[in-house]
Order: structure tokens, then C-alpha cells, then sequence
């Protein structure tokens, strides 16, 4: 039978996994507390904090939610990041962390409910930013619209023209 402390940590551990856009895991073996610090600091400016569970409480956890299966990653110490509403952005923290940071390793984790190795993880973080895309987007709409706005402005324009020409050709003749 589960202890209570054990039972409390599975209620905290599914109210951090209800509503996140993606959960990454990392071995976070052979960091000091002070790497610890700045990882923790750069991934709560992400959007986004990490934890410490048991691998069990995950796998229950992840059970009882019917999310996606991780188990061949939760093997030895793992910490976990519950990423906010930009998952690229925990991705991209994590990866500019173990950039400069050999000791931290990616796992793999979950994202829109299926499973994502390490590889994928690495190649999440290097798609844009949720702001990049939306002002990419902002870009392509204003053009589309001003593209609209010469294309209708257009026709007016060019019958003036043409009655203006025709006016022309009367008062010649």
C-alpha cells in the first residue's frame, strides 16, 4: 500500500501534468546546486519550472492520466520540465543549457500526447519561437493584405485612366 507522503507527491505530480503543452525529461547527474540554480532560472524565463519525482510516480502518474508511455527514459535520475503554453521555449532553454553544459542529458519527453525521444526534443528546440511564427504570420497577412489593397485599388485607378483617355481623344477630334 503507497504511503501518504507518497500519495501526496502523485496529487501534486498530476496537478503539474494537467494542462501543460509538453513534459521534458533531463539526467541531471553531475550538475552543482549553482548549475541547478541557472537551469531553474532559465527554464521558469521559458515559461516553464522543473521538478524532481520518482520514476514510479511518473509512470503511475502517466498511467492515471492516459497520457503517453515514457518508460523506456525513466530510468535513474530524472528531472522533469512542465513547459507552460510555448514548449519550444523549455526545449530551446534546455538545449542552450547543455550546450554549455555536458553534464545535463535529455531524455526525451511528451508532447500533444505522444512520446518524443531526445532527437526529437533537440530538433523541437530549434523551430522558432511561438513570437517568431506569429510575427511571420503578422508578416505574410500584411502582405497578402496590401497585395489585396494594390490589386482593388487598381481598378478604379486604371478605369480613370481610361476614361481619361477616352476624354482626351474626344476633345482632340
Amino acid at each position: 500500500m503507497p504511503n501518504a507522503q507518497n500519495k501526496e507527491m502523485l496529487a501534486a505530480l498530476k496537478e503539474d501534468l494537467d494542462g501543460v503543452s509538453a513534459v521534458w525529461v533531463v539526467d541531471y547527474r553531475g550538475l552543482t546546486v549553482k548549475e541547478i540554480q541557472n537551469l531553474r532560472k532559465s527554464i521558469r524565463e521559458a515559461d516553464a519550472s522543473m521538478k524532481v519525482y520518482k520514476n514510479t510516480l511518473m509512470r503511475i502518474a502517466l498511467k492515471e492520466l492516459d497520457m503517453a508511455d515514457m518508460d523506456e527514459i525513466l530510468e535513474g535520475p530524472s528531472a522533469f520540465v512542465f513547459a507552460g503554453a510555448d514548449p519550444v521555449a523549455s526545449a530551446k532553454a534546455i538545449k542552450e543549457f547543455a550546450k554549455s553544459n555536458e553534464n545535463l542529458t535529455v531524455k526525451g519527453g511528451i508532447m500533444d500526447g505522444a512520446f518524443v525521444d531526445a532527437e526529437g526534443v533537440k530538433a523541437i528546440a530549434d523551430l522558432p519561437s511561438r513570437e517568431q511564427l506569429l510575427g511571420q504570420l503578422a508578416g505574410l497577412i500584411n502582405g497578402f493584405a496590401r497585395r489585396l489593397a494594390v490589386s482593388i485599388n487598381g481598378v478604379p485607378s486604371g478605369l480613370a485612366r481610361a476614361l481619361n483617355q477616352v476624354a482626351e481623344q474626344k476633345d482632340a477630334a
